[in-house]
This record gives structure tokens, C-alpha cells and sequence, in this order.
């Protein structure tokens, strides 16, 4: 299986960007499906993005259409999420996660095989 990590958090100020990468250590992401969740407090875990293999289909919230963008790198290795234009209410840990399949589900639907440790967004002026 897959162990993914995250990294890229930190402590922006309101419009500001960040960049969050999810690896896998021992594998490639090539072939999964790849999503970001993120989960605040006092909150339930929501669905932000999701890159699907092949064609590399994008989804998103639409909290977050517009502002956060979904890549994965070349090499497979590294699926990136850019977010831009960040809201005090885009501060959450941020996870990302594989069900080791190549297409995205609902990002609805929270069963996922697989997840990282998470890294922490914090919006804040």
C-alpha cells in the first residue's frame, strides 16, 4: 500500500497562496486517483479536489473552484494542490488520500483505503 505524506502547510495571510504536495513513499501515484480532503474544527471532513489517472480529469468543491488547482507532476510522483486567493475559512488540516483506483469518486463520499498524516492550513491576518 501506499503511504502517502503531505507537506506545504503553513500560516498565510487572507489572499495569500500556498502550495501542498502529497507523495507516496515505496510507490507511484501514477496509476490512482488522487484527493484532498481537509477538515476543520467543529466541522466534517469535506471533499476539496480530486485528479483522477489517465486523463487526469479534475473535480472540485465549489467552495474552492476557481482558487485551488489539482496537478500531478510527470513523473507521477508528486500530486500538487495550488491554492490561491485563501479564505480564514480555508484553515483546516489538509489530507490527502488514494482508494487505489484510477478514476475520482464523489468527493461526497469520504471511504478512502488510504490516507496521510495530514498538514495544517492556517489563513490568518
Amino acid at each position: 500500500q501506499a503511504q502517502l505524506v503531505e507537506s506545504g502547510g503553513g500560516l498565510v495571510q487572507p489572499g495569500g497562496s500556498l502550495r501542498l504536495s502529497c507523495v507516496a513513499s515505496g510507490s507511484t501515484l501514477d496509476y490512482l486517483a488522487i484527493a484532498w480532503f481537509r477538515l476543520a474544527p467543529g466541522k466534517e471532513r469535506e471533499g476539496v479536489s480530486c485528479i483522477s489517472a489517465g486523463d487526469d480529469s479534475t473535480y472540485y468543491a465549489d467552495s474552492v473552484k476557481g482558487r485551488f488547482t489539482i496537478s500531478r507532476d510527470n513523473a507521477g510522483n508528486t500530486v500538487s494542490l495550488q491554492m490561491n486567493s485563501l479564505k480564514p475559512e480555508d484553515t483546516a488540516v489538509y489530507y490527502c488520500a488514494t482508494d487505489y483506483a484510477p478514476r475520482c469518486k464523489d468527493l461526497g463520499d469520504p471511504r478512502f483505503a488510504s490516507w496521510g498524516r495530514g498538514t495544517q492550513v492556517t489563513v490568518s491576518s
